[in-house]
């Protein structure tokens, strides 16, 4: 007898497994291709419109029960489509491991609907003819090239407001050279220049950067198939000095030293731009370097010297530097 209720409830789960979705939810229904069998249903409405599928859900549980080796947080998983099984797990209302996730996601999001709110009303609702203004025009004074690490953030650290900034961020804050051919980086770098005439150029690198610890570790003769290491390889140059510089000091030591040298490579990098070093000449433009140190919370901050500098030599000379902590 119980092996009868089994095999019973045995096919009953087959045929439920292979049911077209169009007898459920006729036509309308979408299901992403790139649902698994996770409970991350992309395009999966969460509310079931069709009595059909309540009627399903319901017979589904009194099968279930049927079966004394079927525990209530778990289902028999039968070979079908993971739509198949991402409608049984949905709507049997079994365990859904990634609710605690979800959960988590809506949480950053109010957090992050408060803040743009209280900027809205601190900040935009309270100088709202600036705002008004910069809606119709920009003229940032500095075109900062920064690293995307999340512990850098010019505009929290520097102070910069809606405006004052053109900004562009990428892996270890490396600008390439101009015969590297096009990027993200020298594409900004063109429009800030060019079309929005910014007067200083800010390269800020900093300390524990990860960018740079890939680029101190890789093989210099393996030819990489990693977006990073084809990315950080601009910055060769400043990791070969910094080795020689400092071949007796400690990687860590070595990675700190390579930091600072690699923004200095950048800043040459920049003259390798004939529009960039045109306007550095005629003095409409004026680069510069920086380096935050998040370990003490200091930055450092200098400006390149153009007539101590040569980009064929790798030689560069400095001005106006400080320190500030």
């Amino acid at each position: 007898m119980v092996w009868q209720i089994r095999s019973r409830a045995r096919t009953v789960m087959s045929r439920m497994a292979v049911l077209s979705f169009s007898s459920i939810y006729g036509d309308s229904f979408h299901c992403s291709p790139f649902s698994g069998l996770t409970n991350s249903f992309v395009g999966f409405s969460r509310n079931w419109p069709n009595p059909n599928a309540t009627q399903w859900s319901k017979n589904m549980e009194s099968h279930l029960r049927l079966l004394p080796s079927v525990k209530r947080n778990q289902i028999s998983r039968p070979k079908a489509s993971s739509c198949s099984l991402g409608l049984a797990q949905e709507l049997t209302c079994y365990k859904v491991e990634n609710m605690g996730k979800t959960d988590g996601d809506q949480d950053l999001f109010a957090e992050m609907k408060q803040r743009f709110l209280s900027f809205k009303k601190q900040k935009y609702l309270e100088d709202l003819e600036h705002f008004q203004a910069l809606a119709e025009a920009q003229y940032p004074k500095f075109m900062v090239i920064a690293c995307a690490d999340s512990r850098v953030c010019p505009s929290n650290i520097l102070g910069f407001q809606p405006g004052e900034a053109f900004m562009i961020r990428n892996v270890a804050n490396l600008v390439p050279p101009l015969e590297h051919g096009p990027s993200e980086t020298n594409a900004a770098l063109e429009f800030a220049v060019n079309t929005l005439e910014v007067e200083n150029i800010l390269v800020i690198g900093h300390s524990s950067c990860g960018g740079i610890q890939a680029l101190m570790s890789m093989q210099d003769d393996v030819d990489s198939r990693s977006f990073l290491e084809k990315w950080v390889i601009n910055g060769k140059s400043a990791k070969l000095r910094a080795k020689a510089e400092a071949a007796h000091s400690s990687f860590d030591q070595q990675c700190g030293h390579c930091e600072k040298e690699s923004i200095n490579r950048s800043l040459l990098n920049l003259l390798t731009y004939p529009w960039i070093q045109e306007r550095v000449r005629k003095e409409l433009l004026s680069i510069h370097g920086g380096y935050y140190d998040f370990l003490n919370c200091s930055f450092e901050k200098w400006t390149l010297d153009l007539k101590g500098s040569s980009i064929e030599g790798g030689r560069y000379s400095f001005k106006d530097q400080a320190f500030w902590y």
